[in-house]
């Protein structure tokens, strides 16, 4: 039998990010946030601290405007974003992480923590180091928003 090709980067990266967001889920779903689904969890990974527009989110989550409006519409109405002013246009809105949002987010962070543990404890600390250098390398190639 003719031995399998290796996987290519992207997918060996994309499985990694999937378990990661599996497990930051499954985190935030344990601490009581059981009503942010991975669309909207997706979404709202892209807010600044500073706020960000609707067209802006849509253009950084590669998704439609419309869906990232009704994505928003959902995470305002479960209180995990706000809606406010932009000082810089006052026809604008921004989308903004309310108080419930930065409860989830310390939740995430906690676990992306552990996550980075164990794989550290997995790879080792110079592996891991070289691995965090490269993937922030390849994302001077591959995200514009950074």
């Amino acid at each position: 039998m003719a031995k399998q090709p290796e996987p290519h980067p992207a997918l060996l990266m994309f499985i990694g990010a999937r378990y990661a967001e599996q497990r930051i889920s499954e985190a935030v779903v344990a601490a009581g946030f059981d009503d942010i689904t991975p669309a909207m969890a997706r979404v709202a990974a892209r807010l600044s601290e500073d706020g960000i527009r609707v067209t802006e989110l849509a253009e950084q989550a590669r998704i439609t405007k419309q869906s990232a409006s009704v994505l928003v519409d959902q995470l305002e109405r479960a209180a995990y974003v706000e809606r406010v002013p932009d000082p810089a246009d006052a026809r604008a809105r921004l989308i903004v992480i309310a108080p419930r949002g930065r409860e989830v987010q310390r939740v995430a962070r906690r676990e992306e923590r552990a996550i980075e543990r164990a794989w550290t404890r997995h790879l080792g600390a110079d592996r891991m180091a070289a691995l965090k250098e490269a993937l922030a390398d390849l994302r001077e190639i591959t995200d514009p928003w950074r």
